[in-house]
């Protein structure tokens, strides 16, 4: 009994050791963090738009409920999650094992009131990079109904502070993927060099998103074969058609953030331990540094291929100054 019991624990000490030694060795790099994690104002002016009052009146509901918080006070409930200042985030990243996060400028829309709803300049995003000493890595945006001046701030961005990417949600300005107003940000950024993530799948808000299926990406993945394109947010509920897009086109990647690891479907799962491993990469979405990578240390998925979506597919694609 006695050695029955020994070897039992001893296969289950293994399995433990095993997990937090991934959890401390691999240095992630989460690629979709979010302004509000460490400026919490510009969350709360994005939460009062009629938008996200309707997220928190119908998808928050029931967690606003357990918590006892009203929809207008719904904000407080996300902050719970993030750490509230670069300080107080570099200190998180250390203590979880993140190496780099990227944060770009979410530049974002209010289909419902036809308006910029948050706007960080490229002076803030200077003042982030900085406080930092290069932990955030700064990214840009796009407004597709004001295109010269979008895209003359872009390229100033990369040109000149040191932007790697830029992130674009296309579904909060009623704008398609494969839309005219879509093709000069796809052509500008593969003239820069740098890669477009894109958020693609339902959004939270209450925005039309039927033209945001991964499907749509297919078209521009052909006619744009120079520039790398990540998209972020699974898909869902597309997810097999965000697969298939990853799977199809060499310059086409995906991102799992905004959906804990734990709730990821089993196809997600499997294509990251197969074809998937070199096309994935890791972000949280803010929701949670710890959480995230706890998650996602326990999936089912093999030591070498969670290193590659949790750190390497980043370093390789994005250019990163730093060791695989």
């Amino acid at each position: 009994m006695r050695d029955w019991f020994r070897c039992g624990g001893g296969a289950i000490y293994k399995l433990t050791h095993k997990k937090e030694r991934l959890m401390e060795d691999i240095k992630a790099i989460d690629i979709q963090n979010r302004i509000f994690s460490v400026r919490i104002d510009k969350h709360i002016k994005f939460w009062y738009g009629p938008e996200m009052q309707k997220v928190a009146k119908g998808i928050w509901k029931g967690v606003l409920q357990k918590k006892g918080v009203s929809h207008e006070d719904s904000w407080k409930v996300m902050a719970e999650l993030w750490p509230g200042s670069v300080p107080a985030l570099l200190k998180e990243m250390e203590e979880v094992g993140i190496e780099l996060v990227f944060i770009d400028q979410f530049m974002t829309y209010s289909w419902h009131d036809k308006k910029r709803d948050v706007i960080t300049t490229i002076d803030e995003m200077d003042q982030l990079v900085a406080e930092s000493k290069g932990k955030i890595v700064p990214g840009g945006g796009y407004n597709p109904l004001n295109i010269g001046e979008s895209l003359k701030e872009l390229e100033e961005g990369v040109k000149n502070h040191g932007f790697k990417y830029m992130w674009y949600h296309p579904a909060t300005y009623g704008v398609g993927l494969d839309d005219k107003l879509s093709y000069p940000l796809y052509a500008k950024c593969q003239e820069l060099g740098i890669p477009v993530t894109v958020q693609v799948g339902h959004a939270g808000e209450p925005v039309p998103c039927e033209r945001t299926r991964p499907y749509y990406m297919d078209i521009v993945a052909l006619d744009f074969p120079e520039l790398n394109i990540v998209l972020t947010h699974t898909g869902y509920p597309w997810i097999h058609e965000w697969i298939s897009l990853c799977w199809k086109h060499p310059n086409v990647y995906g991102c799992i953030n905004a959906y804990y690891p734990k709730d990821l479907d089993p196809a997600i799962v499997k294509f990251m331990d197969g074809p998937g491993r070199d096309k994935v990469m890791w972000g949280t979405n803010s929701w949670g540094l710890k959480r995230f990578k706890e998650e996602f240390i326990q999936l089912p998925i093999r030591d070498e291929c969670k290193k590659k979506v949790l750190r390497d597919n980043a370093i390789k694609l994005f250019k990163l100054d730093i060791k695989p």
